[in-house]
């Protein structure tokens, strides 16, 4: 994300000393992305950063896959995922191809006795219920209801929540999540046709030290294993950090819908993007005002893309039979658009109310063990004519 921030105390030149109250030394840290050519932030420890105790055993993360090759629209009841305890034991992988693994969780409790970093992907954790922080070695971000949080590859990260109702939506990415090229200028800034601005980011606040040794459990994600590690000391003893490789946390009620006098495109939708997939925000907005426009999109064909839609809340005008928390896929290979009547029944609307995430993926998706058990069987089926 290119915007500069900084938390705490650090040196007024890098790779330089910076000593403690006791004279001793503060342990730099390039935390950056991409080699050395990506964002980076560097980190000052109180302790060494590589002190590692104990590795301990590793889980195969791998998902289940029950349709590799699909064809066939699928409608998700998302809300029929169990909750369970553990945050990440509560993660349900849904559907994969090599570029990103989408999921869904209902985690109950916060991370507690262990902390966590994904070392092969971005994430992106949509909150579609729940309150809480993310904690970070970074500094903390209070998250709620329509909130996206984007956490870089290798952050330490625990989640905190005040509830136990949270309902999730997830995305892990092999390729960095940015912002839209298209919104940015040479230097990176939001430009002003963008649906949104760097004032709406929610950056790391609140960095809290903590001067600990002991046995702290380290959960690793790497190669798709999950790995258990015994740090020697507190993950979270950073006193100060400057850069531009952070987490940050962006409402969907903060996206400025784009409109037209006629339907506009699903990229004036787009929130965020990666090299091999788009993430887009469907939000409540003013219908096209063409005298003859038909605010329904267009019936239009996949055939570099899988999408997937994520709904959230409101009343999808395009779409029937869909509740907060379903998902449909609409494969590459067939067209899809508007279900029967909801064409015609669009005109002389004059807004929606909507909610929704939008994943288009430029590679076919899998689809899970875990998906198929919450998949209706039908909504292929949805478009036909009624006799």
């Amino acid at each position: 994300m290119p915007i500069y921030h900084k938390l705490g105390k650090f040196p007024q030149k890098r790779h330089t000393q910076f000593e403690k109250p006791d004279g001793s030394l503060y342990y730099e840290q390039l935390f950056g992305t991409i080699g050395f050519d990506g964002m980076s932030s560097l980190l000052y420890h109180v302790h060494r950063p590589t002190q590692v105790k104990e590795i301990g055993k590793a889980i195969d993360m791998t998902p289940k896959i029950a349709v590799a090759k699909n064809i066939a629209s699928r409608k998700l009841v998302g809300f029929d995922v169990a909750p369970k305890d553990d945050f990440l034991e509560a993660r349900e992988p849904m559907m994969v191809n090599s570029d990103v693994l989408i999921g869904l969780a209902a985690p109950r409790k916060s991370i507690t006795d262990y902390f966590y970093k994904n070392a092969d992907a971005d994430e992106m954790l949509f909150i579609h219920k729940g309150t809480g922080t993310l904690k970070t070695f970074l500094g903390n971000i209070p998250f709620e209801y329509g909130d996206y949080l984007i956490i870089p590859r290798g952050m330490i990260y625990q989640m905190e929540f005040d509830t136990e109702e949270n309902r999730i939506l997830y995305a892990e990415s092999s390729s960095p999540i940015y912002t839209p090229k298209r919104y940015r200028n040479y230097f990176g800034q939001l430009l002003e046709h963008s649906p949104f601005c760097e004032r709406d980011y929610k950056l790391p606040q609140d960095l809290q030290t903590h001067d600990e040794k002991g046995e702290f459990v380290m959960k690793i994600k790497k190669q798709g294993m999950l790995h258990h590690l015994v740090y020697a000391t507190h993950p979270f003893d950073v006193v100060g950090w400057d850069g531009y490789n952070f987490p940050y946390g962006f409402s969907i009620h903060n996206f400025e819908p784009i409109t037209g006098r006629v339907h506009q495109p699903p990229p004036v939708h787009q929130t965020f993007e990666t090299s091999a997939f788009v993430i887009c925000s469907f939000c409540p907005r003013m219908y096209d005002y063409h005298p003859k426009s038909i605010p329904a999109p267009y019936n239009h064909s996949n055939i570099d893309s899988d999408e997937m839609l994520y709904y959230v809340d409101g009343d999808f005008m395009s779409r029937t039979g869909i509740g907060p928390g379903y998902i449909s896929l609409h494969p590459s290979g067939i067209p899809h658009g508007p279900h029967p009547g909801t064409y015609e029944a669009s005109i002389g609307k004059t807004k929606t109310e909507e909610l929704a995430v939008m994943i288009d993926t430029f590679k076919p998706l899998q689809l899970t063990e875990n998906a198929m058990k919450i998949d209706d069987g039908k909504y292929f089926s949805s478009w036909l004519d009624k006799e």
